[in-house]
């Protein structure tokens, strides 16, 4: 972890990939005196070359996402670069890579989610889709988002799974429970703080709620229980920017869909983001950011077309005359309103790859994808979602059985 002598700053990066659209930009950190150098990942071979320029450079901190296909060759980048902070850190990714780590992320953390099934041989996919009740919802697991929904599938019988898949060639093959839905609300956070929140609802008799699928949004009346539900799943991932996608189903309860630090966010919010991390890698020598709770309920109001262009928004504190003279509900936590946290980098690797990277570890293994596989797996008590065991059912297993991760195919609410 970078290390730096007290009142001086460290030498910052952006990490930035061919290709892949940019995050963040030198105007967001506005104010920071020293030089931001840039770091730029090409691609294909060139991950010795990356080790050798962050050396070369001195840099201590480099800030911006990984995307799902590099994060794996990002996971041994880190490990060669044990002296650079990354931001967001690599953990703190893990649910960027895949639907099925936020799964495995929201089950260690007991978030709920969606009952949730995860196969990697296609055989037993088809076995427990030919007995399943209908509908069910499929999904393409690679990847941080939903592809404004082009990616996630409403299937209503047996016949359409399977015409589903054979058309899609999903792996691994991702089956959530349909949840019937009034909206969702997607939530984003800075310092474990909700900084941003509105409601995305479909239009009338569909189910997908994404805009681009014609779905609505507003920023009106965000429960207090869906903001709680987002904070503590960002300070389970440690996270110094994250978002979550939350279900508001028609039983009443609450649902994670999507968590991750990688998210479509405004300008003034990526602002937001710089001054944070400003404050954070400056031992205080930038002010934290002040952003009142429910700040999005007025700046809603603005038009879309101008909110979007809108940059360095700033809010006045407060001067509080009574205890209840302010409208946030969120008064009675701290004095501040819930307050910007700071997230501690940690000195370990909560998800090594060695053991967590199951679509490539698992895949490796196996001479096809159909129900000829060697490898079998066995369900687990979705009490012990941690612990899972491998079966010995053919001459090539015995092999490689020792070598495999754990797997854990069903995972279930």
């Amino acid at each position: 972890m970078s290390k730096h002598l007290p009142n001086t700053l460290p030498k910052i990066a952006f990490l930035y990939l061919d290709h892949v659209q940019r995050f963040f930009d030198y105007s967001n950190f506005k104010g920071w005196p020293d030089k931001i150098e840039k770091v730029v990942y090409h691609w294909g071979k060139d991950k010795e070359r990356f080790i050798a320029k962050v050396k070369s450079k001195e840099i201590e901190v480099l800030i911006g996402n990984i995307p799902a296909t590099a994060y794996e060759t990002f996971r041994e980048i880190a490990r060669a670069l044990p002296t650079v902070q990354f931001i967001p850190s690599l953990d703190s990714q893990f649910s960027n890579k895949s639907k099925e780590n936020v799964t495995r992320f929201c089950k260690k953390y007991a978030l709920p989610i969606p009952n949730t099934h995860i196969f990697y041989q296609p055989q037993k996919a088809f076995d427990f889709l030919s007995k399943s009740a209908y509908p069910l919802i499929i999904k393409k697991s690679y990847g941080p988002s939903n592809y404004g929904g082009y990616f996630v599938h409403k299937v209503d019988s047996f016949a359409q799974a399977c015409e589903l898949l054979e058309s899609k060639k999903y792996y691994p093959v991702y089956v959530q429970d349909f949840i019937p839905m009034a909206a969702d609300i997607r939530v984003m956070l800075i310092g474990h703080k909700p900084v941003c929140a509105f409601w995305r609802r479909p239009p009338l008799g569909k189910w997908l709620t994404n805009t681009s699928q014609g779905g609505s949004m507003d920023y009106k009346a965000v429960p207090r229980k869906v903001l709680q539900l987002s904070v503590k799943a960002s300070k389970a991932a440690n996270a110094e920017f994250w978002a979550c996608d939350i279900a508001v189903g028609k039983d009443g309860q609450y649902r994670i869909l999507e968590c991750a630090t990688a998210f479509a966010a405004f300008s003034y919010i990526r602002d937001w983001i710089g001054q944070y991390l400003m404050w954070s890698l400056s031992s205080g020598q930038f002010s934290k950011p002040y952003i009142p709770l429910y700040n999005w309920e007025e700046l809603g109001k603005i038009n879309s077309a101008l909110l979007r262009t809108m940059r360095h928004i700033s809010f006045s504190r407060q001067c509080h005359q009574s205890v209840n003279d302010s409208g946030e509900t969120f008064d009675k936590i701290s004095a501040d309103g819930s307050p910007l946290l700071n997230a501690e980098p940690n000195q370990y690797e909560e998800w090594p790859s060695d053991v967590w990277n199951y679509q490539d570890n698992y895949a490796r293994y196996q001479p096809s994808l159909d129900k000829t596989s060697a490898v079998a797996v066995q369900s687990v008590d979705p009490q012990e979602s941690d612990i899972s065991t491998v079966e010995n059912v053919g001459r090539e297993d015995i092999q490689v059985k020792e070598q495999l991760p754990p797997v854990l195919p069903v995972i279930s609410e």
